[in-house]
């Protein structure tokens, strides 16, 4: 099994301090804070060593999004106008939905699969996640895919 192009997405509060550390060292230099490696790891209290050692295998979900379809699972309670309420928050961040599964709602909870373009106008990818999911009514939104 190769595992060296093998991908996880994790919450946020899964992640090592080490590698969020190093996502805002990065966010440092790309923004123009900081001219040099050593001063933006001296800010975000890190080694250039672990910089170089992970700076290549973490970035924000939504800086590597655009331009990719993600495909999630929905947990919801069976309550008219919910799933048109998640449809338009897919919408007011621009996202495109190509396509919408629905499971008969059993015991007033229903699963939703969707697959959506995020496309270069999307906005910030991991609000939009986070503004569904604090839909009332939703119970979770799992990422299933990312192609």
């Amino acid at each position: 099994m190769n595992t060296k192009n093998e991908y996880f997405v994790v919450r946020k509060k899964a992640v090592p301090e080490v590698l969020l550390n190093v996502v805002r060292a990065k966010g440092l230099l790309e923004s123009g804070k900081v001219d040099t490696v050593q001063e933006a790891t001296d800010m975000v209290g890190i080694s250039r060593s672990s910089f170089y050692k992970y700076k290549d295998d973490i970035f924000p979900f939504r800086d590597n999004a655009k331009g990719k379809t993600i495909t999630f699972i929905v947990q919801m309670d069976d309550v008219p106008g919910l799933l048109s309420s998640l449809l338009n928050k897919i919408a007011e961040y621009n996202a495109n939905v190509l396509t919408i599964h629905q499971t008969i709602p059993i015991n007033g909870v229903a699963s939703l699969t969707l697959s959506v373009d995020i496309l270069p106008e999307t906005g910030d990818t991991s609000k939009m996640f986070s503004d569904m999911e604090s839909l009332s009514g939703v119970s979770y939104i799992k990422i299933l895919s990312r192609e």
